[in-house]
């Protein structure tokens, strides 16, 4: 993986990029949990998601949101860190122009970020989120929600609760040409402490039954 240094909207963004060897692999950015409580493009979930994306084939970006490691500016209570995933988006969109779908992944506060950032790019396809924080944020701005999906939650979390996140599956789930996907991970806590081999597990299947995985 290589680390890139990429111009965003509130100065330079640090991220670590890999780039497949496949002619039009699809794209992936994975978004990491919340600044101001320790969460970086290194957190071990976040971590996980992007090696799964890079063994299934995909071209993937992971980076630091502004404020965090290397990356310019400071913290913006998720309206900045929306502009910045943008900013790697388009960056994304130029480095693979050949690209054959495009995918978006967070954890935690990255999941709330991502699934805004469906709302603001048509061209996304897919996303696979991980502790969505649906008892912290509002989630109302998925109406309708654009594209099918993947959420996966531990049902020992006590950072978010398992019930808020089954809410907001049978919500997404009412609309029409979707289909979401809610993966319960018997005895996970937020962080997936000992569960992480199993989330890569259930992201792989996801993603090769939705078509997804590159050929080659």
């Amino acid at each position: 993986m290589a680390e890139v240094i990429i111009p965003g909207p509130a100065g330079r963004l640090e991220g670590r990029y890999h780039k497949s060897t496949l002619h039009e692999a699809p794209v992936a950015l994975v978004l990491h949990p919340h600044p101001m409580q320790g969460g970086t493009m290194n957190n071990k979930v976040t971590y996980v998601i992007y090696q799964t994306f890079l063994k299934l084939g995909f071209n993937v970006m992971r980076f630091n949101f502004r404020g965090v490691g290397r990356s310019e500016g400071g913290f913006d209570d998720g309206n900045g860190e929306l502009s910045d995933a943008a900013a790697i988006l388009d960056w994304l969109q130029i480095e693979s122009p050949n690209a054959r779908g495009y995918w978006v992944s967070g954890f935690s506060f990255g999941a709330w970020i991502a699934m805004q950032l469906l709302m603001r790019r048509p061209e996304l396809d897919g996303f696979v989120v991980a502790s969505p924080p649906a008892n912290m944020y509002d989630f109302n701005f998925l109406a309708p929600c654009p594209v099918s999906g993947l959420l996966i939650q531990g049902d020992s979390d006590d950072v978010v609760p398992l019930s808020s996140v089954e809410t907001l599956a049978k919500k997404l789930r009412e609309q029409k040409g979707i289909e979401i996907d809610l993966d319960i991970v018997k005895g996970a806590d937020h962080f997936f402490t000992g569960k992480l081999q199993l989330i890569s597990q259930q992201i792989e299947s996801y993603l090769i039954k939705r078509g997804a995985v590159p050929k080659g």
